[in-house]
């Protein structure tokens, strides 16, 4: 049996019309409302990926709304992929590609 609390990692890759539409913007605030740390990045491929970790509960609520996305968003699907937390983040932060 988990803990109840237990933290855990999630690594998403958003497809679809998700570029250009603040779904970053969005999945930050959503991120910090839900009390999760990590980061969301536009992808070259013209897909987000998300890396949050937090409480799983909180992590499956970002699930949902990465499915909804942003308001001018058109979400195809959502990979997910489960892990332990590392702990290897402060807060949730905006990434941008160099």
């Amino acid at each position: 049996m988990s803990e109840p609390n237990q933290q855990k990692q999630l690594t998403a890759v958003v497809h679809g019309y998700v570029q250009g539409v603040s779904f970053r913007y969005h999945t930050h605030r959503a991120a910090n409302r839900l009390g999760m740390t990590g980061w969301v990045a536009n992808q070259r491929d013209g897909t987000v990926k998300v890396v949050a970790e937090g409480d799983e509960a909180a992590l499956r609520q970002m699930v949902a709304f990465l499915h909804e996305g942003s308001p001018a968003a058109h979400v195809q699907r959502v990979e997910e992929k489960w892990a332990d937390a590392t702990g290897e983040f402060s807060r949730f932060s905006v990434k941008y590609l160099g």
